[in-house]
């Protein structure tokens, strides 16, 4: 049965008054709830799995602030680190030990990469890495797939247009159009695409970017094959291939997507889960190529706060734990657990609901196709069923990101009884919706 709408009157008070400072009231746009219903809830603490918001309603949380708290809210090693260098100081604008701990850290288990340059952000990272692969490569255009995000850089806000293989189209104002013409857009899983693409454009494509596990317009798992496909096709056109790792970076495993499916891309980008949710982004590569990056080579690239000790500290706290033998093994056991009894319950009363995972990464989506594996398979109808999903999950205590082509995120921090709580409010949700 429907539950009673909890109270948002903090909340919406609070909203109204942030609308009066930003734009929609907000500091980034999915934060609007415009896609689901009620206000915005403004969140005043986080322990383990758990939040809770300014009208003191208490939810299990897998948003994960978009999923770099991989060790849950306030985590103990994490908080104790940062306290412990806090107290020197927390911003220098100048190279600190910290900085080496970290890198040294990422670069001892990470086979993908001999140097990493730390900056403040996953769009820092992925633009830093386009224009390090025009450098590297002596070449402007870059290309892209419909369905992957890459921050909000002007080169990359930019949509397929009609066609197998386009020129992108902004998809933001304020992009010039000649920003757009150096960016080629191609559905995912389309080979015959990607060949029309570098046959058209032969010897003038820097770099193919992809996130090699496209978690930002759903979850649109590609095949391995599909992914070699893709390297090959780099390789034999001097392409750099960029794995745009922002998500899927230490959360399907340390090494992330590239050991996950054995690629070795050129160049790769990280963000905020290596900083253990605080500001913080990267890329790296081989160090032929990073030193292509000034001071050493001519691509430029500077941060008054990259590699800002706070949140180098965070960093080496959680990836510290992330190294300790069996975490990634009993965080997949638990999501694929998970998963499978959710699987399991829409089976069983034959619902059009499927879950897709991988790793510790969740997705729900309203059909019955068993893979969307572009975006062009999502049914933009299907997102008035999570509306009414993510309202009724709301009122039970739990809390997704406030948008149906947003994923989930399980933590280290989510208790079997957090993970048996959510199976209960998901089933009797799922059964309202679909009465309805």
């Amino acid at each position: 049965m429907n539950k009673p709408d909890i109270s948002r009157a903090k909340s919406a008070a609070l909203y109204e008054k942030a609308k009066t400072y930003f734009p929609g009231g907000v500091n980034s746009p999915v934060r609007a709830f415009k896609s689901v219903y009620g206000t915005p809830l403004f969140i005043e603490k986080g322990d383990g799995s758990h939040i809770w918001d300014a009208d003191g309603n208490e939810f299990i949380d897998f948003c994960c602030s978009w999923g770099p708290l991989i060790l849950g809210h306030n985590n103990a090693a994490v908080r104790n680190k940062v306290t412990e260098v806090m107290q020197k100081g927390m911003s220098f604008g100048a190279p600190t030990a910290l900085e080496n701990e970290l890198a040294e850290l990422i670069l001892g288990n990470n086979k993908f990469i001999e140097k990493i340059r730390f900056v403040s952000s996953g769009t820092e990272a992925v633009m830093s890495a386009i224009r390090l692969a025009r450098g590297y490569t002596k070449r402007d255009k870059i290309l892209k797939f419909e369905g992957c995000y890459h921050g909000h850089s002007d080169s990359l806000l930019v949509k397929a247009g009609s066609g197998l293989v386009t020129f992108g189209e902004t998809s933001s104002a304020g992009v010039p159009k000649a920003f757009a013409d150096e960016t080629i857009v191609v559905s995912l899983n389309d080979k015959k695409a990607l060949h029309e693409a570098f046959e058209e454009f032969e010897g003038q494509i820097a770099a193919v970017i992809i996130e090699p596990i496209p978690a930002n317009n759903g979850l649109l798992l590609q095949t391995k094959e599909y992914l070699e496909y893709l390297r090959q096709i780099c390789t034999d056109n001097g392409t750099m291939l960029i794995f745009d790792e922002v998500i899927s970076g230490f959360r399907v495993g340390f090494e992330g997507a590239a050991a996950y499916y054995g690629i070795r891309p050129d160049i790769l980008t990280y963000g905020k889960i290596i900083g253990g949710g605080l500001p913080v982004g990267a890329y790296g590569a081989s160090a032929e190529v990073m030193d292509y990056i000034s001071p050493v080579g001519s691509v430029y690239q500077a941060g008054t706060l990259s590699g800002n000790p706070v949140a180098m500290a965070a960093g080496i706290a959680q990836l510290t734990e992330l190294l300790k033998p069996g975490f990634y093994d009993e965080l997949h056991a638990k999501t694929a657990g998970f998963v499978k009894a959710i699987q399991d319950f829409v089976a069983e009363r034959g619902y059009r609901f499927r879950v897709s995972t991988i790793g510790s990464i969740f997705w729900f989506a309203f059909t019955d196709q068993d893979n969307i594996a572009t975006a062009e398979d999502i049914d933009p109808a299907s997102m008035t069923k999570f509306k009414e999903m993510h309202h009724e999950l709301i009122n039970r205590g739990i809390y997704l990101g406030p948008s149906g082509y947003e994923v989930g995120f399980i933590s280290a921090a989510h208790t079997p009884a957090d993970l048996e709580t959510t199976k209960t409010a998901i089933f009797d949700s799922l059964d309202i919706v679909f009465k309805s």
